[in-house]
């Protein structure tokens, strides 16, 4: 592994083809061997090489038409086969590009899995909802109607969005820029979060700020906060973290729990 990694270093440094190895390493994360960004005791870590791998490939692979039954593409970059045996349900005209992992029960509806993407067991991608290039969502995640996802390729260095174990995301909600979802949390219909967008938790007497990660087991609605301009005071989104799951609800009925307990549209 150490020596594909130094020939994917090298192909970007020099600009010269190498897409037998650009090639070994899409495989390798097509089926799981390799992720972009793997959980750790210290935090997730990000595998730059392999963003490297997927501009490469990009780079070198040629357009060409493809088809699938009455399906007829023209790209780069082929769909994911052999769903059967890997136990992943894709709904027509749902998407999986090569490249992509998805672990045994997930269910893609008529949504879109980019390259680089690795989805968690028992995840459901649900209809038209998007996973952007090398974003992670753990297993057992709910990806409502409508969610967007973002990818995040370059820099290489830079963290993928992340959505952990457990998760509810609800309708058209969208999630970006590297943006870290922790475990179990729930995200209420059309929360829009950028690495920018202040997370305020205001279950105590004094907000605290987060940006850029939602506590593990928040309920997180939309807001806005009154900010200062020069032509005036105008209102400005946010995300309002209102709650926490309780951790006597499982992952099954806790959206029920979170429901009657906070109001939150989902």
């Amino acid at each position: 592994m150490e020596e594909l990694k130094e020939r994917i270093e090298r192909a970007f440094e020099t600009g010269e083809p190498d897409f037998d190895a650009v090639e070994e390493v899409i495989a390798l994360l097509d089926n799981g061997t390799l992720r972009v960004a793997e959980p750790t005791d210290d935090g997730w870590v990000v595998n730059a090489w392999l963003k490297r791998a997927i501009l490469l490939y990009f780079r070198f692979a040629k357009m060409k038409e493809g088809r699938y039954g009455d399906y007829v593409y023209h790209d780069k970059i082929p769909l994911k086969t052999d769903l059967a045996a890997q136990n992943v349900r894709v709904v027509p005209p749902g998407t999986v590009r090569f490249g992509a992992h998805l672990e045994p029960g997930c269910v893609v509806m008529p949504g879109y899995v980019n390259i680089g993407a690795y989805v968690g067991a028992g995840s459901m991608v649900d209809t038209w909802a998007t996973v952007g290039s090398c974003a992670q969502i753990g297993k057992g995640v709910h990806l409502s109607g409508g969610v967007g996802i973002g990818g995040v390729l370059e820099p290489a260095s830079a963290t993928p969005v992340i959505i952990e174990d457990g998760c509810f995301i609800g309708s058209r909600c969208i999630v970006v820029e590297g943006v870290i979802v922790e475990s179990e949390a729930v995200l209420g219909a059309g929360v829009v979060l950028t690495s920018s967008t202040p997370i305020i938790d205001v279950t105590g007497p004094e907000e605290v700020v987060y940006k850029g990660r939602v506590p593990a087991r928040s309920v997180v609605i939309p807001g806005t906060r009154v900010k200062s301009f020069a032509s005036g005071d105008y209102a400005v989104p946010c995300a309002l973290i209102i709650g926490q799951r309780k951790p006597s609800t499982d992952r099954k009925t806790s959206l029920t729990d979170v429901l009657r307990e906070f109001a939150v549209q989902v």
